[in-house]
């Protein structure tokens, strides 16, 4: 399998129940490289960086969250490997602050 790198959104009940630690932990689990920062917004931001099934295995995560999230949506793109750059040094997956 090829690999990708995907840019997600996710909107609902996200912040202040852990979703972003959940996140880095299953990334880390699942061998991925990225990042996951909370937004102003409310919702939370993530690049993954991996094989095709292993990033779409995430992806598929970040639909139901750790057990307190309440999602309502997910949005996926395409996301180029510059993105890859805000991680923070020497990390290959990142919790980043809000933005």
């Amino acid at each position: 399998m090829p690999n990708v790198i995907r840019h997600v959104m996710v909107m609902g009940r996200v912040q202040g129940v852990g979703y972003r630690a959940w996140t880095g932990d299953q990334a880390i689990l699942l061998g991925l490289q990225g990042w996951v920062r909370n937004c102003r917004d409310g919702s939370v931001e993530a690049v993954f960086a991996g094989p095709q099934d292993a990033v779409m295995q995430m992806i598929e995560m970040c639909h139901r969250g750790p057990p307190p999230a309440n999602v309502k949506s997910v949005v996926v793109s395409d996301a180029m490997p510059d993105m890859l750059k805000l991680r923070s040094g020497g990390e290959t997956f990142s919790q980043l602050g809000t933005v």
